[in-house]
């Protein structure tokens, strides 16, 4: 769910006061993009799937990660299929419960 060490190369880049400050940023980023997905069309919901992707591999949520390109894909490869937004929502609160505890 979490790759603990990029959390760590984190906290070694950043300092770990630093880092509880990025991660409290990404998150206030990912929630308001979260909550914007229900009334994105496909094409910025692709967009919209594409920073999430990238941001949550940077702080080191993989699971989120792989479940957003995923999504994204599918979502590329049938613009009809929305993708499974509960999906991304669960899995991004049960990987910032155990971020918040690395």
């Amino acid at each position: 769910m979490i790759n603990n060490a990029r959390i760590e190369e984190l906290k070694e880049e950043v300092g770990e006061e630093d880092l509880a400050e990025v991660i409290e940023l990404f998150c206030e980023e990912v929630e308001e993009v979260l909550e914007g997905l229900d009334r994105v069309t496909a094409g910025e919901m692709a967009a919209q799937l594409h920073f999430l992707k990238g941001s949550a591999l940077n702080i080191g949520l993989e699971a989120v990660s792989e479940l957003c390109k995923t999504e994204e894909a599918r979502l590329k490869a049938d613009p009809t299929q929305m993708p499974d937004i509960t999906a991304i929502r669960s899995t991004y609160a049960a990987s910032k419960d155990v971020l918040f505890q690395a």
